[in-house]
């Protein structure tokens, strides 16, 4: 997820990475099952972009600023930048842009001590204060937007992103999320044709677990996880360039498990970092893993072998890969000329397949039209179920409800829009 024009978080949290674990499990947690939007750097900053951006981003796009004042915090120039540039937007304190949270004794700029804070330094009084500071949020948050007027009804030719827009996949879910429970984290291998599907999975899976229910569906489940803010999720498209490389691939990893990168970023640096900083549970997901076999020649044997060295000896299980196939991994390395034992290590296979007829009536009754019986029996019956053939068709529907037509044409025109993804009908 990148960052959001038009103030879309109530909160961005800038603090010292030295204190990730308490802003990580007890700071984090408590704001965002308040129904707070929160925007937090190693989730919510784009990759590829400079981490000053990143920053200045983050400090325009967010109706407050939450300072976690530490030593570290004060010490660091980086989120001595942050403060400043939230300064400039609210120098006076006038808006309220900024909130000091003190949780260690120490002695932050003087733009910041002229400004009241909430005192965290007494775990004792913790509760107290976060009442306090969740009641000042709270008055000031506009109500989160319905992501129902931010997108529609059926998504075709993207991945759907908006974790209510997503249906069906209820027992892979549940498979799935068993495996992170605690650890050893076990690892994943989502294996489904082309348009089958797995990219919307893998999102889903990486955000479903952090949604506040304000922006679910009624009664979709959220609660698979124990303490799910403490779980770092790191999504990778191996069509996206950067990552192509050792070195592209490593930063990429790196950042988004909030570790420090090494200089030079190659596989034995990596291995240590990780080694040595990874102590909450994450979930690496590698989508179009083919691709990386095929084209990314410095993806090689020994760059796998040594990831499958570091999940299964060197971070207390702590670590766990999912990866998405159209085939089998031992097939795919085969077919690529890998022979490397890291693709050995997925214990569990989630195939993907048509929706049950539940799910499917489920997708199609999204809609601010309802449809008639008869169109629907016709859209599971043309679709075979499957996700993407019923998003075009149930679209085709929508359309025409929309624009008041009273013929069947749409029914010719949706058949005209699933003909190039008729092959899922044969698998």
């Amino acid at each position: 997820m990148s960052i959001q024009p038009n103030n879309t978080y109530d909160v961005f949290i800038s603090y010292n990475h030295v204190n990730t674990q308490w802003v990580w499990e007890t700071l984090l947690p408590r704001l965002e099952n308040a129904g707070l939007r929160v925007c937090i750097d190693s989730r919510d900053f784009a990759i590829g972009i400079p981490s000053l951006i990143n920053m200045e981003r983050a400090v325009d796009n967010s109706r407050h600023i939450l300072l976690v004042l530490t030593p570290a915090w004060v010490d660091s120039q980086w989120t001595d930048f942050e403060s400043l540039l939230a300064g400039t937007t609210d120098p006076a304190g006038y808006r309220r842009k900024l909130f000091p949270l003190l949780l260690e004794d120490c002695l932050p700029p003087a733009r910041i001590t002229i400004l009241t804070y909430a005192d965290f330094r007494i775990s004792e009084e913790h509760d107290a204060q976060f009442s306090r500071l969740l009641n000042q949020l709270s008055r000031a948050a506009p109500p989160p937007v319905s992501a129902v007027q931010e997108s529609s009804a059926f998504t075709v030719g993207t991945p759907i992103t908006y974790p209510r827009d997503f249906f069906g996949r209820e027992r892979q879910l549940r498979r799935l999320f068993a495996l992170w429970q605690r650890p050893p984290l076990q690892n994943a291998a989502i294996i489904g044709p082309r348009r089958g599907g797995k990219t919307s999975l893998l999102l889903y899976l990486k955000s479903i677990t952090t949604t506040p229910a304000a922006q679910l569906r009624p009664s979709q489940r959220h609660d698979w996880l124990p303490q799910p803010s403490r779980y770092r999720w790191v999504y990778v498209d191996f069509q996206d360039p950067r990552v192509g490389t050792q070195a592209g691939l490593l930063r990429y990893l790196l950042s988004g498990l909030n570790a420090p990168i090494p200089e030079p970023c190659n596989l034995d640096q990596f291995m240590d970092v990780v080694g040595r900083t990874l102590r909450m549970p994450a979930i690496i997901l590698l989508d179009e893993i083919g691709v990386a076999l095929q084209r990314c020649p410095e993806l090689d044997d020994a760059f796998w072998e040594g990831l499958r060295s570091l999940t299964s000896h060197q971070v207390q299980g702590n670590l766990a890969f999912v990866l998405a196939t159209h085939e089998a991994p031992s097939t795919l390395v085969r077919q690529t000329n890998h022979s490397s034992p890291f693709f050995n290590i997925f214990g569990y296979t989630a195939t993907l397949g048509p929706f049950t007829e539940t799910e499917a009536r489920a997708l199609l009754a999204n809609v601010p039209q309802p449809f008639a019986e008869a169109d629907i029996s016709w859209i599971l019956e043309q679709s075979g179920r499957w996700p993407l053939l019923l998003q075009i068709l149930g679209r085709e529907r929508l359309l025409a409800l929309e624009e008041s037509e009273t013929d069947d044409a749409w029914r010719a025109e949706g058949l005209r829009q699933i003909a190039p993804f008729r092959h899922l009908l044969a698998v």
